[in-house]
């Protein structure tokens, strides 16, 4: 017994005070509490029934698609970060981070910070016509959990949802891990074609649509398909979620009003977004939801990830209030249309009527379309060699892909850079028709 008692003395999980006995240590030696590094690798013998959800099944595997994996000219998924106002946000970070209390470090509220809510339904009101109060408004992690969001709440396993088709391929994600039945429904020049949504699944419990500047193919809904859309919903209860993306951003016209701002029936969830207008890293998103589900939102927002982090949307809330949020939104939608001006024009001047032109007018990226027999994931895969990223249109079908094109952000490309680019494209153009 004296020997063990001896042991743990030394081994530091007792420790001795003079004049008081022996006691368990306050702390245990560093070294007890470092794991042993070790750099064999792990060896699994992978037995008996593997089994995963059919859902999961459903979602396509993260492939390594060459032409994403860049952060060249025309990458979609890059934006004038060296413009952003980084001297100002992190001047809002620092006070925030002085002004800290232990209050800050506990949970909040599932909605999130009621600043930034209320922050954010005043812009709403004046920018985008979005009739809201602050209680009506959720924080989200993006547009990607707000869809989440919306898919657990809205729908069971088996329902169906109206898609855009050619369409945003994460929603197509999100609503098949939901158990959704995916309807694909033609996007035409007015928007998507309702009339053939009717006739191809009327009772379609939700319908998802980006109804100011449809991804991919940039085009605007007409007024005449939202009221179409507006009163399929009424008649047959379903909902429809608007993803209001990047509507911020349009040269030659003010902003659309939203859908949401048309709707009488209270059938509409509008999502948005500070991954364009801000940076994606921020991981930040909102959703106005109708008031008698806000509640029931709430609920499943809870059970997903309990509350919104408080840091990045007390921040938020400060940047807009103190109208550096209006400013830079003006600043980004000069420089985006100059952007986009000098790449419809590079395009037009170097490839001619080989290439059509489509959503040139607003967002922060266009889509051309190929002449008939061209491949566009071929193009899109020689484009890398090129140092160029563009992601083929063919890839955002449901079903047979109607167009082969490729989508160009310019959002992070330089208006000098951009002629250069559209040259390399037209080197890739004559490598793939000549083979």
């Amino acid at each position: 017994m004296l020997s063990a008692y001896a042991e743990l003395l030394a081994e530091g999980y007792f420790e001795t005070r003079a004049g008081a006995g022996t006691f368990v240590s306050r702390s245990l030696p560093e070294h007890l509490t470092v794991c042993e590094v070790t750099t064999a690798r792990p060896s699994f013998e992978q037995t008996g029934e593997r089994r995963v959800s059919r859902r999961s099944e459903a979602i396509p595997l993260l492939q390594n698609r060459s032409w994403v994996l860049g952060k060249g000219a025309f990458s979609i998924a890059h934006q004038a970060f060296e413009q952003y106002p980084l001297e100002t946000w992190c001047r809002l970070v620092s006070r925030y981070a002085r002004q800290l209390r232990p209050a800050s470090l506990q949970y909040g509220p599932p909605a999130g910070r009621k600043d930034v809510r209320e922050a954010l339904c005043t812009y709403l009101r004046s920018a985008r016509g979005v009739h809201c109060e602050p209680e009506q408004i959720i924080m989200v992690s993006g547009s990607q959990q707000a869809l989440h969001i919306a898919a657990q709440a809205l729908l069971d396993p088996g329902d169906s949802v109206w898609m855009e088709e050619p369409g945003y391929w994460l929603a197509h994600r999100v609503f098949a891990l939901a158990g959704a039945r995916l309807v694909p429904v033609p996007v035409d020049e007015e928007g998507m074609n309702v009339a053939a949504g009717v006739k191809l699944r009327r009772r379609a419990r939700l319908a998802f649509v980006t109804p100011s500047h449809q991804f991919p193919l940039g085009v605007t809904m007409t007024l005449a398909r939202r009221l179409q859309l507006l009163e399929w919903a009424q008649k047959t209860g379903a909902w429809i979620i608007e993803d209001d993306y990047d509507s911020e951003f349009r040269y030659q016209s003010r902003p659309l009003a939203s859908l949401q701002g048309l709707d009488s029936s209270a059938r509409v969830i509008y999502v948005g977004t500070f991954s364009k207008v801000l940076f994606p890293s921020m991981r930040t998103g909102y959703m106005v939801v109708p008031p008698d589900l806000v509640d029931r939102f709430l609920a499943v927002r809870n059970a997903v990830d309990v509350t919104p982090p408080d840091l990045h949307h007390a921040v938020l809330a400060q940047f807009i209030e103190g109208g550096h949020f209006g400013r830079h939104l003006r600043r980004m939608r000069t420089l985006y249309g100059e952007r986009c001006a000098m790449l419809r024009n590079s395009i037009q001047k170097i490839f001619g009527v080989d290439l059509q032109i489509l959503g040139d007018q607003s967002g922060m990226h266009l889509t051309v379309t190929l002449p008939t027999g061209m491949s566009d994931t071929e193009f899109a895969t020689l484009a890398v060699e090129k140092q160029l990223w563009l992601w083929p249109l063919s890839t955002l079908y449901l079903g047979t892909p109607q167009r082969q094109g490729l989508l160009l952000g310019y959002g992070g490309v330089s208006a000098r850079e951009i002629p250069r680019g559209v040259r390399l494209m037209r080197e890739v153009f004559e490598a793939a028709r000549s083979r």
